[in-house]
Formats: structure tokens, sequence, C-alpha cells
């Protein structure tokens, strides 16, 4: 039955005798089920991996769900809507997103079979507690539960994403309720106007590519992230119910989130929170207010410019256009020609009331302190040591103090570093920062031999310098955990790319090669650096015209709008050659290398065994792509294949490196 042969192996030439198997050989089994001790979490960290209970290394294929989380299920509020947009912001709900709970079985099935068994769950602040301060959404929160509930009952592990964009979605974005707008003395109502930020639901269509993430730098999100993490330095008398502003938004906002976390506990595939998505430094650490951030698109006021313009006068800004060179100017703007002011009041104005700016006897708008935010209390401002690491540690002991299993991802700010911890403060913590393939990201064009190294602000030329580009890139990310965190586990938070490239050329087409080759490109540089991952993103609700239903972003694996048979779990995938992969997902032992070409469906593995460790590494092999058998050639020891769950499960015979290659 099996055939014992000799063959060179490029992947590893120590290893030159091999077996070959074909799949029809291979005997059924079911994978191993770990029955964990009660309240313990099916995935746990150790030596710098994610591991199962038996201790054996996981890698986390996984997934952000979902896209259209950001928005209200009810009224429908994508973010092409302005209908009720201000007026019902309170009485929004968040219940049914991702998905109704009758349609949740569906969807995780189709995720489970896809080899997505770990999920990065999108919620918002907003959805928890849009009502008022302290008046929780309760039905939200149970519905939270029940959608836990049935991702266990799939064998889906989570971790809770409290999601944010550029501070809320009346600053366009996601995630802060609007009443956190109001009490800082903002009129959200004439942002857009005064260009204190780019709303979609106010400015409507059309709406630029990508031009929501300039909000970071604009006066609204600047300022309520100030606030957040500094407040009481930098607005020291802003008072709300007599406590600073930085601790009332800070209370509110971890309270909320302990909301979910109490009803939580007990599930043991909910393994840890995230303590917030993608947050920004807003002014802090900025040494000149008259100089422009990073990310330009559109009008883009400095920061003096943007408190100008929300405090009343017309502003004239540079534009910038982005292209496949990155920003280039593309003129002027003027910005609020209609002198509106940003605040309830002028008196509400916190930067002009601080002397920040202020008008000279020609009533000519001046900068009086360029280097406000720069340095405090006699010495210069470090925004992750001084603001960022503290509201994680107070986060991070509010929620273990409900679990203390419970791992933390931190991610760092937009454009900075996350902050150093000790052993201690670092103890089952992750670092879930996020990476983007971000020419093809911006553009919407996948370009196969051009791309760019951000951080290093370089261009990178050719398909194999691209390669091994992207590889070191994400290879700083893992290097950059052990700078701050020590010997802990790097999971990228976010990688995707955008579905709707080419104005959508392929929801005519229905040719996603260029996806695909974009994808494939970022998850072999992943799978180079044995990295879990959560993808960005499976929106259940996606259509061609509206995408994931928020400022324009199309970057979804399924659509309905792609599904012409309901009935075939696969219908509706996009890319799916590159999205749905084989990978190691359970390791009895090391794994030291492996890859996966999506073209020739050949996966390939080398694992150091564990000498103590009895139950087999476990393979996920895509019915997508191996329903109709497979060979195996592999260096000895024993295999089973659970045909029902697509795991290949392997026993290896001795304690030398294993080497299996998994081929059509």
């Amino acid at each position: 039955m099996v055939d014992t042969k000799v063959k060179n192996t490029t992947i590893d030439s120590t290893i030159n005798h091999t077996i070959s198997i074909e799949s029809s050989r291979i005997p059924e089994a079911k994978a191993p089920i770990l029955q964990n001790e009660p309240g313990s979490k099916y995935i746990s960290t150790k030596n710098g991996w994610f591991t199962d209970a038996s201790g054996r290394v996981m890698i986390l294929h996984g997934i952000n769900l979902g896209g259209s989380s950001k928005v209200p299920f009810a009224p429908e509020q994508p973010t092409h809507i302005k209908d009720g947009f201000f007026e019902k912001a309170r009485t929004v709900s968040f219940v049914n997103r991702p998905f109704p709970l009758n349609k949740a079985s569906t969807h995780f099935k189709r995720l489970s079979q896809w080899g997505f068994k770990f999920i990065r769950l999108i919620i918002t602040w907003e959805a928890i507690e849009h009502e008022g301060p302290g008046i929780y959404d309760e039905d939200y929160l149970n519905y939270i539960v029940d959608i836990v509930s049935q991702a266990d009952e799939h064998g889906i592990n989570i971790f809770i994403d409290p999601h944010q964009d550029v501070w809320s979605r009346f600053t366009g974005g996601d995630g802060a309720p609007l009443w956190t707008l109001e009490i800082a003395g903002f009129n959200p109502q004439n942002f857009s106007e005064t260009g204190a930020a780019v709303v979609h639901n106010t400015e409507g269509d059309p709406f630029p590519t990508m031009i929501w993430g300039t909000n970071n730098s604009k006066l609204a999100a600047s300022t309520m992230f100030t606030l957040f993490f500094g407040g009481k330095t930098f607005a020291p008398n802003l008072l709300i119910d007599g406590v600073n502003i930085q601790d009332y938004l800070q209370e509110h906002y971890i309270n909320a989130i302990k909301k979910i976390a109490h009803r939580l506990t007990g599930y043991g595939n909910v393994i840890g929170f995230d303590t917030m998505n993608e947050p920004s430094a807003g002014y802090i650490g900025q040494t000149d207010l008259n100089k422009l951030n990073i990310l330009r698109k559109g009008p883009m006021p400095t920061a003096f410019e943007g408190m100008v313009a929300g405090g009343g006068n017309t502003v004239k800004a540079k534009q910038y256009k982005f292209t496949s060179i990155g920003p280039i100017r593309s003129g002027s703007a003027l910005i609020n020609e209609e002198g509106m002011i940003a605040w309830q009041s002028e008196k509400n104005d916190i930067w002009r009331n601080l002397g920040i700016w202020d008008y000279n006897s020609q009533h000519k708008p001046v900068l009086l302190k360029p280097q406000y935010f720069a340095e405090a209390n006699g010495k210069v401002v470090d925004f992750e040591e001084d603001y960022y690491k503290p509201f994680i540690l107070r986060f991070a002991e509010e929620i273990k103090s409900i679990d203390s299993n419970w791992l933390i991802f931190a991610e760092p700010a937009l454009f900075k570093n996350l902050p150093n911890f000790t052993d201690e403060e670092s103890k089952n913590m992750v670092n879930a920062t996020h990476w983007y393939d971000g020419l093809t990201l911006m553009n919407k064009r996948f370009n196969p031999i051009f791309a760019v190294d951000a951080e290093k602000k370089r261009p990178v030329l050719g398909r194999r310098a691209i390669a091994r580009s992207f590889t070191k890139q994400i290879a700083r990310i893992k290097e950059g955990t052990k700078q701050s965190m020590g010997n802990q586990p790097t999971l990228i938070g976010e990688f995707g790319v955008p579905f709707d490239m080419n104005q959508g050329e392929a929801f005519t087409t229905g040719n996603f090669a260029e996806q695909t080759k974009a994808l494939d490109r970022t998850f072999k540089a992943l799978e180079a650096n044995r990295l879990s991952y959560t993808l960005w993103n499976y929106t259940a609700d996606n259509t061609n015209e509206r995408g994931d239903g928020w400022n324009g972003e199309d970057l979804s694996i399924f659509s309905p709008s792609q599904q012409q048979n309901p009935n075939d779990i696969n219908s509706g995938g996009r890319a799916l050659d590159a999205a749905i992969r084989p990978y190691p997902y359970k390791i009895a032992g090391t794994p030291i290398k492996y890859s996966y070409n999506y073209k020739n469906k050949a996966f390939k593995i080398i694992y150091k065994p564990d000498p103590v460790q009895k139950l087999p590494t476990e393979i996920f092999l895509p019915i997508l792509h191996y329903g109709k058998g497979f060979e195996v050639i592999y260096s000895g020891g024993e295999l089973k294949f659970d045909s029902h769950k697509g795991i290949l499960l392997h026993y290896p015979k001795d304690l030398d490196n294993q080497f299996i290659t998994i081929q059509l």
C-alpha cells in the first residue's frame, strides 16, 4: 500500500528517504479533541507561540468579522446614507452585526470549512453605550454572547476587538459614541463644513478613495485622541462631572468593554481582548503644529490651520492626490468658506482657550504655542511611554480582573512603536500590529513589479525583490515584539487587499486573478515568518455596489453579489485560491519552515518534534483544493486523515526533523 522512495528534497537537504502515499490509502480518523478544564482557554501562549491545552504550537489562520460591524444594523446606516445620521445616533442598534443569529451557523460553517478557525470579532464602543454615558445596550450584549456561543459550537476561537477608526462614525470612521464629542464641546454637525473631519454620511457621493484615514490629523479626531490619552496634561481644566476628560473617557471606554467581558467569562473559545484598534496619538508629540502629518490626500490643513478653520475662519490649505509613487501636491483648497465653527460655541474652543492660537490686533489668526504638545512638565513628550503604555496597562488590569487567563492584544498607535514592557507587564500579551501592502490598498490597483517599503521610505522593484521586502517588513514586526514585549507572540491583526480594484473590473468579468496574486503575496510573507494572523475581512452583507458598507472599502473575501448558488458553500467567495490555504494548525513540536504554492496546490512543512508530546501534528487541508484526493510525501511516521474536517494527522516516528509535502 505504501511505496518507499528516495527523493532529492529542496526544502531540507538533510532528509532524503521519504514515503509517498495517496490520500485514499490514509486511514480515516478524527482530529483529537482536548478536554480543557472548566473555564480554561482553548488557546494560550508559551515561548513566543500560541499553544493548545496540550502544549502543541498553533498557527492561527484567522479573519476579521466583519467589515460592516462598524455601522448600525438598525436603522441601516452604511456610511453613504445621511438620513437619521445625527437624529437617530442615540437609538441605533448594532444587534445583527456581523450577521443575524439565524444565519450565524451558515457563516461559521463556511468560515470553518475555509480554514478560518480563529476570529477577531469586531465590536464598537458605540454599539454598547450609544444612548448616553453609563447606559448600556443589553440586547447587544446578549447578542454578542449568542454569537460567541455559536462560534464555539463550530470550533471557532475568538478574540474581541473594540474597533475604532479615526475615533467615531461622526468624525468619519467608527468607534466612539456621539456623546463623547459633545461632552468635549464639539458640534459634530459642522465637521464637514469646517474641515474638522471628512464624513461620508454628510459629504455624500462621490467619496474619494481611501480619504477617511486623513481624519486622524484633522481637528475632531486629533482633539479627541489627545484628550483621551493626554487630557490631564494638555487640557487639565476640562472637567466632566468633576473628573478630567481623560479619566472620564477612559473609564467609560473600559467599563463598556468590561460589560462584554463579564458576559463572556466561562467561554473557553474567547481567548482575549484587543486594547483598541489603530489608535492615534492625536496632537501629542507634534513638534510643530504648522507642519503636515504623514498621510496626505485631498485638502490637508496643518494642525494649526485645522484649529483656525474649526474656530470659524476660512483657510487655504494644501491639497494632495495619492499616486503610484505616493502623495503629490495638487494645488490648494479653501476650507470653511461659510465661516462656521466646529464647536458648540466659541467659548468651547479648547485650544484657543489654552492660548495655542488666537487673533492678533488685525484679527488674523496666529500660532502662539507651536510646541505645546511636544513638551510637558519640563521634558520632551514620549507618547508611547508616557500616555499609551499607562492606558494599555490600565485596560489589561481591568479586563484581567475579570479573567486572569485572557490574553491582551496590543498594537502600536499609528506611525508609532509599541511601548516597552517589563516581563511581568507583558505576561499574556500579544503584539497585534497590522500590515498592509500600502500601494495596492491606497490605489486599488495591483502592480506585480513595484511596491514600497513604507518604514524605510523606498521603492521596491521586481517580483523577487518585493517578496523579500514583504518578508523582511513583517519580520521587523516580529523583531519589534521581542524589543517591546520579550518572548511573547506576534499576530498580524489586519492585512488584506481591495476587491474593487480597477474600478470594480472583477465584478463584471468575474476574474479575481489580480486580487488572488496580491493576497497570495502577503500570505507568503506571513508564512515565511511562521506567523499567526487575522485577515481583513469577512463581511456577510458585502455588495459590489457598496463594498463593506463603510467609506468605500471593499476587502471582504465573501460577497452575496458573487453568490450564484446559496447551496454551494464556496459560492460568493473571492480570490479563494489564495484566501483558502493549507496550514499547520497544531504542531507537535516547533515549525521550522512551511510554504504553499496556490498554483499547483503544493504545501510543504518541516518541523522539529517535541519529545514529550503524545498528540499528532494537525495540518488543515481545504476541501476546496484537496477534496478529490491528494498525495502525501513524508519522512516517516503514521498518517491519519479526518476527511470531514480536512485535518491530516501526523505522528512522527522519531525526533529528527519531520518533512511533509502535500500535493495533487
